[in-house]
């Protein structure tokens, strides 16, 4: 992906200069949704790294005065060519500031435009309201809510926790009248 700027960010594919900060937001993820990409040290980090700058499906997203890496992005395609499920993970020291929705914003804009996307979706857990309040800033409607639907990990006994998951997605004619 070709990095991408705006007022405050650096889009970019992912670089190993930026292990120190993924390491920093997911040594300890907050979500369950990653608890899978958990990282026990910084040689774990390097790897993970190493893994995501080989695809454009993940997105570096850096403070663009410092370079410093502060979250990501991702867009997997969906099942039709001109569908994406995104995402993001940010590292809470640098959240309420509007980065998330300013960098998400820039990530639709470039899947509807340089990949002509006709849908994105994006799957957020109940409980992760502060998720839910980004898809809806992004103008994305929420489709629905599958009924323990997926398992990010055990109870004490080691039985799978299911949680509710909510469905949100846009249109490309939604996010143009969104934009206007």
């Amino acid at each position: 992906m070709k990095a991408i700027e705006t007022d405050r960010l650096l889009l970019r594919n992912f670089a190993a200069e930026d292990a120190a900060g993924l390491f920093e937001y997911l040594h300890e993820p907050r979500v369950s949704c990653f608890f899978s990409q958990r990282l026990e040290d910084m040689a774990a980090a390097l790897k993970d790294v190493r893994k995501r700058s080989s695809s454009d499906d993940y997105v570096a997203v850096c403070l663009k005065d410092t370079g410093q890496l502060i979250g990501d992005l991702f867009a997997h395609a969906g099942d039709e060519p001109d569908t994406f499920s995104v995402g993001w993970n940010f590292n809470a020291r640098f959240g309420g500031a509007g980065l998330a929705t300013e960098a998400a914003q820039t990530l639709f804009q470039y899947l509807f435009a340089a990949k002509s996307t006709r849908r994105l979706f994006a799957y957020v857990e109940d409980d992760n309201v502060a998720s839910q309040r980004l898809c809806e800033k992004l103008g994305m409607r929420h489709e629905g809510t599958f009924k323990e639907f997926v398992s990010f990990e055990n109870d004490s006994d080691g039985r799978p926790v299911f949680v509710d998951t909510r469905q949100y997605a846009i249109l490309l004619k939604e996010w143009v009248g969104y934009r206007k």
